[in-house]
């Protein structure tokens, strides 16, 4: 399947497999990834803005997500973390390698932030939508419940109908006019072989108990969104008050549930856009050139 959009697909060869993503445009470099789940066409309202805006764009899938192979064992946010940083490496174009701002949806935002925690050098700056960066609270017998319904509702032929039927219901507030379109891609590419198994694997090893402790080592400047309706947070206004203690720019997107950058593209385009010249001046023009 391809959900490129719009640009050829390229492939990223990891230890395990490899990894899908598409490049357009020139300039800076700005490397996307989506949620757990999803396909980087999740970013087709950002991809057209940034180019025309003369940055050079990477949106890659996730392991075993898109055009990605199915051949992977390990999941969850360290992998996609240890993948953006393979992804920014590749399009350094020189020895020493050039930065990027990351943006990261839902655990896609998690791994972007365990990544500048990581590699410094390679990380410029972070735009994050609907980030999970910290595990909700729950016991032991809860979170063995949790894994024992993920087990049940993600084997059998109906696992994509569910997952499709899921990511349109946290699509509260305002819903992109493609919802239905980008929900049956979804559930079309999960019916691909292997998919819904490595889906099945990347929900049961998730935790973002990982990532939660590497925030403190985060050094680039953070943008985070936060739907005002997103029900993937106990409470999103506790969750974008969090977040903002982290030191981090916080939207709080009104009308919005954990998928801003597709519901609220009239927000999220102007203030990624402000964000990124703030950082292009703080810099001197182009993150992306040569580390020091």
């Amino acid at each position: 399947m391809n959900t490129s959009i719009a640009s050829q697909v390229r492939y990223l060869q990891r230890p395990e497999g490899r990894i899908s993503y598409t490049v357009e445009g020139t300039g800076p470099l700005v490397v996307a990834v989506p949620g757990m789940g999803d396909l980087r066409s999740t970013y087709r309202e950002l991809v057209g803005p940034l180019r025309e805006a003369g940055y050079r764009v990477a949106v890659t899938d996730l392991r075993a997500h898109g055009d990605s192979d199915t051949t992977f064992r390990e999941f969850g946010d360290i992998a996609t973390g240890r993948d953006l940083l393979a992804l920014i490496d590749e399009l350094g174009g020189d020895e020493l390698g050039g930065r990027a701002v990351v943006l990261g949806n839902s655990m896609g935002a998690a791994a972007a932030a365990w990544a500048a925690a990581e590699r410094p050098d390679a990380v410029a700056g972070l735009v994050l939508f609907g980030p999970l960066l910290r595990d909700r609270a729950m016991s032991r017998f809860a979170v063995a419940s949790v894994h024992g319904m993920y087990r049940v509702l993600f084997t059998g032929p109906w696992g994509p109908s569910v997952w499709a039927g899921y990511y349109r219901s946290i699509n509260k507030g305002r819903t992109a006019p493609w919802l239905k379109e980008h929900a049956a891609d979804l559930k079309r590419n999960m019916k691909e072989p292997g998919r819904l198994r490595s889906f099945r694997h990347l929900t049961l090893a998730l935790t973002h108990s990982v990532v939660e402790p590497r925030l403190p080592e985060v050094q680039a400047p953070m943008l985070a969104f936060v739907g005002a309706l997103d029900p993937d947070y106990p409470d999103p206004a506790a969750e974008a008050d969090w977040i903002e203690s982290l030191g981090a720019q916080v939207v709080r997107v009104p009308e919005s549930g954990h998928y801003p950058q597709a519901q609220r593209p009239d927000v999220i385009v102007p203030a990624t856009l402000a964000f990124l010249r703030e950082l292009q001046a703080a810099v001197g023009g182009d993150w992306s050139g040569p580390r020091a």
